[in-house]
This record gives C-alpha cells, structure tokens and sequence, in this order.
C-alpha cells in the first residue's frame, strides 16, 4: 500500500500557520509529511518563505506521530554541509526519530542570495556528492577533518547525535543525480514520473530502496475556483525542472509562464473535489513503484478543508490503489 503525504509548502504560508498545517495533516490520517526549503516563492503571489527548519523545530513538538522531511534542502550554497548535518541532528532528536533528510543539487531561485553563483548541473552534482558524504559521516559521530575540491572542514563534531541517523534521501531528475542518489541515498525522491529515473537508480545500488514522489493538488468545491487558484499559484510547475532550477527569482517565473493558461494547468493538476481525478494524478507513480507520494494542496488559506476533506474521502479513495 502507498503512504500518503502531506506538504508543508513554505511558499505559500507562514511559519506558525504551517506548524497548525501539520498538526491537522496528522490529525487528519496522512501517513508522513514533507517540507519545502526555500529563500524565495516560485510566484510573488504565493506571499510567503519562511525559514523551514525553525519551522520543522517546532512541528517536531507540536506532533507526536506523523514522520517529517525536508523536501528538499541543497547543503552546497546557502547551507555549508557541516551545518545541514547538525540541523539534521537536531531535528531527530526533537521528533525522537522522525526525521528524514532529503537532499538536492538546488534552484537559483535560492542559492543566488550568498553571491557565490550558479555554476554548471555537473558541479552542483559533484557539490552534492562531497557534501552528502562529509554529512554522513557527521551524523555517524565522527569528527571530519575535510579538504575537497568545495569544502572545507575543520574539526567538525557534532555534540548531539541521535542514536538512529535520519535516513538521507536524495532528489534526482537525470542519470548523473541517479547515480548519485543510487550510490550515497536511502531512498529516492522524484518529482516526474519517469521510468528511466528509476531503473538508473536501481542499476547504482538502489534496488529495494523506498521512493517518494510529490505531486500538486488544488482541492475546492468550485472547480473553477480551484483551477483559477492553481494557475495563480502553480503555473510556475509546468517548467520542468531543467528549466525552473536556472530562473533567478519570482520575477522571472512570471515571464516564464506568460502564456501557461488556465487550462494548460487544469490538464496537469488536478483541480475540484473528485476523488478519482486526484487519484489518477498519482497513479502514474504507483504503477512504477513509488512508494510514497507527498500531495500539496495548493493555497495557503485552503488547508483546512482539504484536510477535512482528505480525512473523510481522499485517504481512504487513495489507500485502495
């Protein structure tokens, strides 16, 4: 059976309102929860970008039960490794072991702030590669010492290690971030439904390994009201991911989508209140073997009947897959 998610979309709410988010998420029966990690919007009509991990902090307090995830967190840029690793840390030993870390090679849209540039998809990757490592081996207890190519560490231990390391996920769109995620991560995370992508990270060491997919969702029972909201808000997820992780800031994801019309986004996400419809946008996943699918309702001031609506026909439509 394929665990549902939710998400903590960190675009389109603030931090105390995504904290009650969650706690209606687990209230509601969803299975496992992810997180959003960004500097920016995607749209400047999203309205909002708090910092996600003072936001995970206290969704680890406010829940008892429901896992969390970042989804997914670049440690390269705005993020040393080193500090991913001790947030990650902390984090699992506030959630006593619900934690998950996932991983990512970033968007521009985020990592320009530090003024270090947007280098090449190879040098992300390889950045990824050598923080993924210096993480692991911090969570693992020892003290690093690392000189790389793009890092340095200098005597690095971290004082408050969980018994259990979080699992690392590690987010991929391509055969170099398969091979990469297949070799360093404990499950993969994919936002398309590509069955190539699966069968690279199978032939890298990821055979057996979980997969978690995300899909968007705008639940209303306008449908109308519901495809005007996602075309407000996610017409910028039409892009595809080679090209949304170059674009520099909301502005420019608003030219980008000039001419995505509200039918265009009605075609790819679902948008009203059938169960059905909703299912068939994650059946594409299931049947290649996803494990999990983290949904985001779309709009901020929209959780809460969605999560009522989630808890009473969506959950158990989607659990019969």
């Amino acid at each position: 059976m394929v665990r549902i998610g939710y998400t903590m979309m960190t675009e389109q709410a603030g931090p105390r309102a995504l904290v009650d988010h969650v706690v209606g998420a687990e209230a509601a029966g969803f299975d496992f929860s992810v997180i959003s990690d960004h500097f920016f919007p995607w749209l400047a009509e999203q309205g909002h970008s708090p910092y996600a991990w003072s936001v995970l902090g206290a969704a680890a307090q406010a829940t008892e039960r429901i896992p969390l995830m970042s989804y997914v967190t670049c440690p390269t840029y705005r993020y040393h490794p080193a500090v991913v690793a001790q947030k990650a840390a902390t984090v699992q030993l506030l959630s006593e072991g619900r934690f998950r870390l996932g991983l990512g090679s970033g968007e521009n849209l985020n990592e320009h702030v530090t003024g270090q540039g947007w280098p090449s998809p190879r040098e992300r990757l390889e950045r990824l590669e050598e923080a993924v490592v210096v993480i692991r081996r911090l969570l693992a207890g020892e003290t690093v010492d690392h000189d790389g190519p793009h890092f340095r560490v200098d005597n690095a231990t971290l004082w408050d290690v969980p018994e259990q390391a979080p699992g690392i996920g590690i987010a991929v769109s391509g055969p170099r971030s398969c091979a990469l995620a297949g070799r360093y991560a404990d499950l993969l995370v994919a936002t398309e439904a590509e069955r190539g992508l699966l069968d690279d990270f199978d032939r890298n060491g990821g055979a057996g390994k979980p997969r978690v997919g995300q899909v968007p969702v705008c639940y209303d029972p306008d449908r109308d009201a519901a495809v005007a909201r996602a075309h407000e808000q996610f017409r910028w997820s039409l892009g595809g991911w080679r090209v949304n992780a170059e674009l520099r800031g909301p502005a420019g994801f608003a030219q980008a989508t000039e001419t995505v019309g509200p039918e265009d986004v009605a075609k790819a996400i679902p948008c009203g209140s059938d169960v059905e419809e909703f299912a068939e946008a994650i059946r594409p996943y299931t049947d290649l073997g996803f494990t999990e699918m983290a949904l985001v309702q779309i709009g901020g001031g929209h959780q809460q009947p969605f999560l009522d609506w989630a808890r009473t026909e969506l959950l158990p439509a989607l659990r019969d897959l």
